[in-house]
Parts: structure tokens; C-alpha cells; sequence
């Protein structure tokens, strides 16, 4: 009689197993997971962009449900995309047949106004941030009503609505699928917007400067970001430190001939994003359409096809 050990026996259970099965299994590892045929017949894909690992259909679905009471107002969501060369930000509303862009502003739109370089950075996305909500309360004529506040701090701050005019632009952040850890981008994104003026719902807690631990959160610290300062130390470090390094990672900065107080900079384009938010179409180019004529299709070619 041979029984389980200790920590394999479920609830102290005794097995008897034969002596001829005892080596075989002592030495089996893990066993392979064999499905039955029915198994694969009841399986069901997910998504498309769920099994590409873009969409997270999870939370997006509890940011789209909106209240049946509200009669098809849409619920707008602000959808901020960091990738490795760009910052793209939305507001969006859902419909059955899709997402209905409402207004976008990308980071290549920034050395308009004087941000030539560093185009992926957290000070980068707050001026993409605040140049959509700008923009969006521009088309809206809301600009002149809420003018959000017009010196970054880095303290937190939210737009209240004013009585007799119209509510304020509320809208929901949607990450996507990026991790929403503190200091991330997308909160950079998030503040610009609410400093234009939207009304975001959210917490300083994922904010550069705020301390897990202590519970406290250092505004000027999110400042630093704000303007640039903390890419701007690094490469003062860099210039003393190591020459070659700073040659190789601030090539940009070197071509551009942007000085490494950057402070100045990106106030600059602060001021120039609430001056003039408004989008310029750029004039289409005319097609040169190829000379020569086209050749006749053959009689046989045209039955077929």
C-alpha cells in the first residue's frame, strides 16, 4: 500500500497504487493538458484588436455605457496614445458604427509653435493636452468662458461651471492599454486638458511628486516636468559628465540649437497654444497624372471580367 505524500494528498486522502505504476510515477513531471474535441468545438475567438493586444475591451466598454435617462447624449472620452515617435490625443464619442472623432491634436503639431525637438516627453504632453482643450473649446465658442488656468503650477486644479453660461466640456480618460503608473505620460496629456479647461475627472495620486508612502504630493516637482526642468538637469548632467553620451542622445537639440534651459521654451508654447489653437489645413497637392494613353482592354478580357 503506497499512498500520496503529505502536501500532494488532497484533505489527508489515501491512494493505493500498484507497484508496477510506482516508478512511472514518481518520475512524471508535468502532465500535458489533452482538450477534448468538444473542447475546440465550443471555443470562441476573442476580438480582433483584443487578441492584438491594442483595445481593452474591458474598461472600454464601462467608459462608452451611458445612462439611458440621458436620452443619446454622447459620453466624450479623451484617448491619449504615446508612441515611441509621437503623441496623438482625442476626444471621442461612440456610436453603433464607430467612434466619431470629435477633435485631434498631434505632437508634429508643436514646432508651429516653437517645440521643435523632444516630441515624446511628459512637458510634450502636456502641450499637447492643453492645445486640445483649447482647440475643442474654440469650435465650440467656449474659449472666452473657460479659460482654464493660464499659469502652470503643477498643483492641482479642476474648471468649475459658471452660472448662466453654458456647462462645462466634461470627458473621461481612456488610456488604453497603457500601465497608469505614476508619472506616466498620459497623466501629462490629462493635465494640459484640465488646465485648458476641460473637466476630467481624476487624482493627483499618478502625478510626478507624489509620494506612495508619505501621501503627500510635491507640486513643484510636477512643475519641473511641466516646463522641461527635469530633461533640462539631466543634460546639464550629461554635458559634465559624460560629452559623448549628451552628443549622442541631445543630437536634436544640438542641430536645433535649443539651449539646455528649456524653461523659456516650452512657456513660449503655452502662450502660443491660447493665442491660436485653431488647426491649418495644408493646401493639397496637385496630382500630376501620367502621360500617355491607357491601353485598350481585349474583347475576351472584358467578357470575363
Amino acid at each position: 500500500m503506497w499512498s500520496f505524500p503529505p502536501h500532494l494528498a488532497p484533505l489527508g486522502l489515501q491512494v493505493s497504487v500498484s507497484r508496477r505504476c510506482r516508478p512511472l510515477f514518481r518520475r512524471m513531471g508535468f502532465v500535458k493538458v489533452v482538450k477534448s474535441k468538444a473542447s475546440f468545438k465550443r471555443y470562441q475567438v476573442k476580438f480582433r484588436r483584443r487578441r492584438e493586444g491594442k483595445t481593452d475591451y474591458y474598461a472600454q466598454k464601462r467608459l462608452v455605457i451611458q445612462d439611458k435617462n440621458k436620452h443619446n447624449t454622447p459620453k466624450y472620452r479623451m484617448i491619449v496614445h504615446v508612441t515611441s515617435r509621437d503623441i496623438i490625443c482625442q476626444i471621442a464619442y461612440a456610436c453603433i458604427e464607430g467612434d466619431m472623432i470629435v477633435c485631434t491634436v498631434d505632437a508634429h503639431e508643436l514646432p508651429k509653435y516653437g517645440v521643435k525637438v523632444g516630441l515624446t516627453n511628459y512637458a510634450v504632453a502636456y502641450c499637447a493636452g492643453l492645445l486640445l482643450a483649447h482647440r475643442l473649446l474654440n469650435s465650440f465658442g467656449m474659449d472666452k468662458i473657460y479659460e482654464g488656468q493660464v499659469e502652470e503650477t503643477g498643483d492641482e486644479y479642476n474648471v468649475e461651471s459658471i452660472d448662466g453660461q453654458p456647462g462645462v466640456f466634461t470627458c473621461y480618460l481612456d488610456a488604453g492599454l497603457a500601465r497608469t503608473t505614476t508619472g506616466n505620460k498620459v497623466f501629462g496629456a490629462l493635465k494640459g486638458a484640465v488646465d485648458g479647461g476641460l473637466s476630467i475627472p481624476h487624482s493627483i495620486k499618478r502625478f510626478p511628486g507624489y509620494d506612495s508612502e508619505s501621501k503627500e504630493f510635491n507640486a513643484e516637482v510636477h512643475w519641473k516636468h511641466i516646463i522641461g526642468q527635469n530633461v533640462a538637469d539631466y543634460k546639464h548632467y550629461l554635458m559634465e559628465e559624460e560629452e559623448d553620451a549628451y552628443k549622442k542622445q541631445f543630437s536634436q537639440y544640438i542641430k536645433n540649437s535649443v539651449t539646455p534651459d528649456m524653461m523659456e521654451m516650452y512657456k513660449k508654447a503655452h502662450a502660443a497654444i491660447r493665442e491660436n489653437p485653431v488647426y491649418e489645413k495644408k493646401p493639397r497637392k496637385k496630382l500630376k497624372r501620367r502621360g500617355g494613353t491607357v491601353p485598350k482592354c481585349p474583347f475576351l478580357r472584358r467578357r470575363i471580367g
